[in-house]
């Protein structure tokens, strides 16, 4: 029986900021698309994939839908122009392209941030984007672009920009992220970006914030001041049908200052989406916590919202009081939506791999909407869109599918690459591994039906200079996660491991293992005993994978967590888990 989990695109994929959509009988997801291993946001051209809305495990790459150089405002370049004519000769070219198999070109740079795809009234599919460069600079300072195929998963074409009705380029508020939404016949886009300046009692006395807004947003002074509310926050307009001319200007939907609002504690930050659900409008957006999707509730699509709650956080900050420095995963931005396939609804959003906030992936869980049209925050899962745990017996699974990854001291990476080390899922080639796997690294996954399994094997091997992932591109840590680092020195000063609740004090580090529990806190099922590191290792041996089982007793756990903390002197990458 084929089975599906988080991410659950290929572990070479790397699509953020999902807007899943059902056009037909397919489910489409449309997002960004990140390099793996990438030094910066948004790397490569759109891909898409899709599912029958009868079978999620069935996921379809669509090819190359869209390519930044297709957009005017793309910078050329003779290399770039080449490659390009190349990846139109076949499709081998485009899953090349999507593996970040690219050759660098170091003028490019530009990219295409967070799209959505909306099927306009002559049955058309529309595509719209903004574009920014390295780490995001520039992204607050461009138009929205529109791109326009017969078919959901393209091939796009470049139509035009977001325009006024005089024909000038839309530039009214910040113009990012772009979602759009056919709301019976009405073409909504919604967009913005906001950051707290305004909310300071001396704005706009302090000639700092508004610097800072001129740099990020290339506006002028004058142009900052001369909106009545501000420029920044979550915005929404309507199109012609021509989908590219305003017919209605750009209005906030909710407070763009939140003290005294129901938004205080989860303000907008980024990612506008929109949903119906029934006669409610759902403004699903991500806040300036920076990890988590939110929602809002309204009668109207422009108007009157009310905050709801947090959908889903990609650390689980919040879910059941879970707080921020006990998170269960490096936590960095988010982006996605909800969708309703068939009778269930699901959120759609990412986590993040490789130490950085560069490298995301997609991940779904069912979610459910209540009578009164709330909706609970769900944890991150391993099994996702499966329609239930994921059958364990006589399966193998991938180890980068964990959904907690913890040395329970992990940080938060807003626009950041680390260099301190910590457990994190990477890649050296095609072998996709955890690495930086050290003494009390919790691994969890959820969630597993164990019924008839006796035996677990689990493939890994000692880390050491030869098989280390070191970046790519350069080290980065943005100011938003200084804090956040001060905390975790902080705390391993004071702490050490006595902070790992799940640590076991009679473990002997000379007799490396994976404690294997089925809750945190509960007893071992099992114990898989590792063989001693050799002193010496060639490079080819430190490639080697290797082989270990142990028996665990699964009586009763037909819908479990199962949770592998690691005990040993030296740094482990773990790659698969079989079950027999």
């Amino acid at each position: 029986m084929k089975q599906v989990f988080n991410p659950y695109l290929p572990l070479h994929e790397y699509i953020p900021d999902g807007e899943p959509h059902v056009f037909g009988d397919r489910v489409y997801i449309f997002g960004s698309h990140d390099r793996e291993g990438g030094y910066t946001f948004c790397m490569d051209d759109y891909v898409v994939y899709s599912a029958p809305v009868d079978d999620l495990t069935d996921w379809r790459y669509e090819g190359v839908s869209y390519r930044a150089c297709q957009d005017p405002d793309y910078p050329k370049d003779d290399a770039y122009e080449a490659q390009d004519h190349a990846v139109d000769t076949g499709n081998q070219v485009d899953r090349d392209l999507q593996k970040g198999q690219r050759a660098d070109i170091t003028a490019v740079k530009k990219y295409m941030y967070a799209p959505d795809v909306v099927q306009g009234n002559d049955g058309r599919y529309y595509l719209y984007y903004c574009m920014g460069g390295d780490y995001g600079e520039g992204g607050y300072t461009g138009p929205i672009s529109v791109a326009v195929s017969d078919r959901p998963e393209g091939k796009y074409q470049f139509l035009g920009h977001v325009r006024n009705k005089d024909g000038s380029i839309m530039m009214k508020y910040v113009c990012f992220d772009p979602a759009a939404m056919n709301d019976d016949g009405v073409i909504r886009i919604y967009y913005g970006t906001q950051y707290g300046f305004e909310d300071q009692p001396d704005y706009p006395d302090n000639p700092e914030y508004i610097a800072s807004e001129m740099a990020m947003f290339g506006r002028s002074k004058e142009e900052i001041l001369s909106y009545p509310d501000s420029i920044m926050g979550p915005v929404m307009l309507t199109l012609e049908d021509d989908m590219l001319t305003v017919k209605e200007e750009a209005r906030h939907i909710i407070p763009c200052k939140v003290k005294g609002t129901s938004f205080e504690e989860h303000p907008f930050f980024e990612g506008s989406s929109m949903r119906k659900v029934g006669d409610k409008y759902y403004f699903i957006y991500s806040s300036w916590q920076n990890h988590e999707l939110c929602y809002a509730t309204s009668d109207y699509p422009d108007r009157d919202f009310t905050f709801g709650g947090t959908i889903v956080s990609n650390g689980d900050i919040g879910y059941e009081g879970r707080k921020d420095e006990d998170k269960v995963n490096m936590t960095g931005t988010t982006h996605g939506s909800i969708v309703k396939v068939k009778d269930q609804w699901y959120v759609f959003y990412h986590r993040l791999t490789h130490k950085s906030d560069y490298s995301r992936q997609s991940c779904a869980e069912k979610i459910y909407i209540e009578e009164d049209g709330s909706i609970n925050q769900v944890e991150v899962t391993s099994c996702g869109l499966n329609k239930g745990p994921l059958d364990a017996l006589n399966n193998t699974f991938p180890a980068p599918i964990c959904c907690n990854l913890t040395n329970g001291y992990m940080p938060h990476g807003s626009n950041t690459v680390f260099d301190m080390a910590f457990p994190n899922v990477t890649n050296l080639g095609d072998d996709r591994f955890i690495g930086e796997i050290e003494d009390g690294t919790l691994i969890g996954y959820k969630y597993f039906n164990l019924e008839g399994v006796s035996t677990i094997e689990i493939s890994c091997r000692y880390e050491d200079d030869n098989n280390k992932v070191k970046p790519s591109g350069p080290i980065r840590l943005d100011e938003r996660c200084f804090n956040d680092i001060k905390r975790i020195e902080e705390e391993k000063d004071r702490y050490g491991t006595d902070r790992l609740n799940w640590y076991d004090e009679d473990s002997s580090l000379d007799k490396p293992y994976f404690a294997i529990k089925s809750s945190i806190e509960g007893n071992e099922i099992g114990r898989v005993v590792l063989t001693e590191e050799k002193s010496s290792k060639s490079k080819e041996d430190s490639l080697i994978w290797h082989s270990y089982k142990a028996s665990i007793d699964c009586k009763g756990l037909t819908n479990t967590a199962l949770y592998l903390v690691y005990h040993g002197k030296k740094r482990l990458q773990f790659k698969e888990l079989s079950f027999l």
